[in-house]
């Protein structure tokens, strides 16, 4: 049987404008990269192969590149690292989890909205398997009240997206977006080491249980 191998991607880097809370307390590449070590600290403990997408705070682009440009560069390596390890392991023993905090604004203001919710791509793909166990996760380790974000249309919770990361990728991938950091409420948890640690599990126990349910299938 061949391994099966967890990505985690961090969010953004350091460069991109508006990823971060309005009082400048919290930066989302920051937070995204402290959440990815923890969540492989914890498959690490359970004998789950992890690796990060990238750890550093900024890669070495052209200093010509603007933001927009940036960013599409930026995603393109992360696909492309992705569907690297996807052939080499088969698209099927690898998943992609890309680990977000979400935003109602550009960071210049505090906005109302709060919760939690998980991306796929549009259509029914094994990463709909994927995004239930994370929902199902979540509902049971985040705090009680806490909204979750769901659109059951197509007969799940997970928001169906054009997102790059998810679009590209060949394997199963979704990407979580963990409380608003322009919400005082939920930057005050997303601050707490509480917030953290619940985090943390739900996305390994997510992680955790979709591999124990892919090796009874096989």
């Amino acid at each position: 049987m061949e391994p099966f191998l967890t990505i985690l991607g961090t969010a953004h880097l350091e460069k991109i404008l508006g990823k971060g809370s309005p009082d400048g307390t919290f930066k989302e590449w920051r937070f995204s990269r402290e959440l990815c070590r923890n969540i492989r600290t914890i498959l690490d403990s359970r004998g789950v192969p992890c690796i990060i997408d990238h750890l550093a705070a900024n890669i070495h682009y052209p200093r010509s590149c603007n933001q927009k440009e940036l960013q599409k560069l930026e995603l393109f390596d992360r696909v492309q690292l992705v569907n690297s390890y996807a052939s080499l392991f088969g698209k099927d023993n690898i998943i992609y989890v890309s680990c977000h905090v979400n935003a109602s604004g550009m960071g210049d203001r505090w906005m109302p909205n709060r919760g939690w919710c998980c991306h796929t791509s549009r259509g029914r793909t094994k990463s709909d398997a994927l995004a239930d166990l994370f929902y199902a996760e979540a509902e049971k380790i985040l705090p009680k009240g806490t909204t979750f974000y769901e659109d059951w249309s197509d007969g799940d919770p997970d928001i169906e997206s054009g997102l790059y990361v998810l679009s590209n990728t060949a394997c199963p991938a979704v990407l979580t977006e963990n409380f608003f950091m322009d919400n005082l409420e939920d930057l005050k948890y997303l601050q707490s080491g509480t917030g953290m640690t619940e985090i943390a599990t739900l996305h390994a126990n997510a992680i955790y249980r979709y591999f124990q349910m892919e090796r009874l299938a096989k």
